[in-house]
């Protein structure tokens, strides 16, 4: 199939993707984790240069209270951004590269919270309390007690708080149901005490939750009805701890749910459960989300023997994992055995992908996976947590201590600007009508061209 051709089955794809309610204008929200249907991706440029001290292109920056690393979302002019309040001092938060696997167990009281602010001001219009308890699990020295994006329709918002629970409210906060899942305690599978902090953030799609629950004691995959919070579906999971989020992939003949793993990487039919594919190996600690491109899902992970970056096709069926990792089959349309991901998503633009490894970008060919280029940004002292996101043509890239490389969405690597957010940054910016919303562990910060004859701060 040519080139042309698959680019064209590639936007038909898109547009049946992005048909559900929760996807109306891709270019105004941003409803879940890296945006609609987890793209990552917005048309709109953003600036490619900001001084956060100077105000250059700096639109508002606005204190969040607490400690999360929940990424903001949007939906038309406001922004809902997910903390945990730990009373009197800033809970601890050790970043950098590093393989400890310790974790903070605090005994005091924490507050998980949603706030709403308005996307042109910054101001806070709303803050409201889901639940006040002493944190059920421990969390990773690099992690918090507020690491999933909350999700939204444009009709409710579902935030999930770990251990605490999932919560459902309505657009105005007003909380509608809540349902317990237990101890999310997913923690390295080789020291079966350890808790790192639950990392997948849900997602909604024709009025359904979905949530990956791979934790130590259980793994599975449940699906819930956003109005009143009714479990549809629960399917048993056979894996390891995971930190990913789900997708949902629509093509012909079917939709399915899509969940990285290490021992049962899996689509699922969206409608029952039931397992239509799985492929085995990899990392052995999942992070990354799988993410869609042309007519196929791209799975990555890190840590183990392998930390392999590989495109299946959607039309998978069975058992699709070949008999060595460096081999292709009729669903597994390419791998990189050792050219993966571990704690970023990858992210896809036209007929490019790029990964991010510790600072390290790779750039592949979507659809042959020809690699374009591997190159290093910054100078390796810092680790990257944050997913890269992709505005107006330009790849933003954010370093834990809160440097922004941008890139264009070539094949050739070039660095076109560096910038500082003021802040440490572990999580993903949301994108808007060309702003761009980064949360550092103090603030939310957007930067965008600023409007004269709106903007009065």
């Amino acid at each position: 199939m040519s080139r042309s051709k698959l680019s064209l089955l590639s936007a038909v794809c898109v547009l049946l993707l992005s048909h559900g309610e929760g996807f109306a204008d891709a270019s105004v929200n941003w409803p879940q984790f890296r945006g609609p249907q987890a793209s990552g991706v917005s048309e709109a440029a953003a600036p490619v240069t900001w001084n956060v001290q100077s105000g250059e292109n700096i639109r508002w920056q606005t204190p969040i209270p607490g400690l999360g690393h929940a990424c903001p979302i949007i939906w038309q002019d406001r922004i809902y951004v997910a903390t945990a309040v730990k009373p009197g001092a800033k809970p601890e938060l050790k970043v950098g590269l590093y393989g400890d696997i310790s974790s903070y167990s605090e005994k005091d009281p924490h507050q998980w919270r949603l706030l709403c602010l308005d996307k042109h001001k910054g101001k806070i219009l709303w803050d409201k309390l889901a639940i006040q308890a002493i944190p059920r699990s421990e969390r990773h020295t690099k992690a918090t007690h507020c690491n999933s994006t909350p999700a939204t329709d444009g009709q409710r918002i579902v935030a999930l708080f770990g251990s605490e629970g999932l919560y459902c409210f309505d657009m105005e906060g007003k909380q509608l149901w809540h349902q317990d899942l237990g101890r999310m305690n997913p923690g390295y599978y080789a020291v079966t005490d350890s808790s790192w902090g639950f990392g997948g953030s849900p997602i909604l799609h024709d009025g359904k939750v979905i949530v990956q629950c791979d934790v130590a004691s259980e793994q599975f995959l449940v699906v819930f009805d956003a109005k009143d919070g009714r479990q549809l579906w629960r399917t048993p999971r056979k894996d390891v701890p995971t930190w990913d989020t789900p997708i949902v992939a629509t093509s012909p003949g079917r939709t399915q749910v899509i969940v990285n793993g290490w021992k049962q990487i899996a689509g699922y039919d969206f409608a029952t459960g039931h397992e239509l594919w799985h492929l085995k190996e990899g990392g052995d600690i999942p992070v990354a989300s799988p993410i869609l491109t042309h007519d196929s899902v791209i799975l990555t992970s890190g840590h183990g023997k392998y930390h392999p970056m590989r495109a299946v096709r959607l039309n998978a069926v069975g058992d699709i994992t070949p008999a060595d990792i460096t081999e292709t089959n009729q669903a597994v349309a390419w791998c990189h055995p050792r050219r993966g991901n571990y704690l970023s998503t990858p992210i896809p633009v036209g007929d490019l992908v790029w990964g991010d490894l510790d600072g390290i970008v790779t750039c592949f060919d979507a659809v042959t996976g020809k690699m374009n280029y591997n190159e290093r940004i910054g100078g390796g002292g810092q680790g990257f947590t944050a997913s890269p996101v992709s505005a107006g043509g330009k790849l933003y890239f954010t370093g834990e201590q809160g440097d922004v490389f941008v890139l264009p969405a070539t094949a050739q690597f070039s660095v076109l600007a560096t910038n500082k957010l003021g802040g440490l940054c572990l999580s993903t910016p949301a994108a808007s009508e060309g702003t761009l919303f980064f949360r550092t562990t103090e603030k939310l910060v957007a930067v965008g061209f600023k409007d004269k004859s709106t903007d009065k701060r």
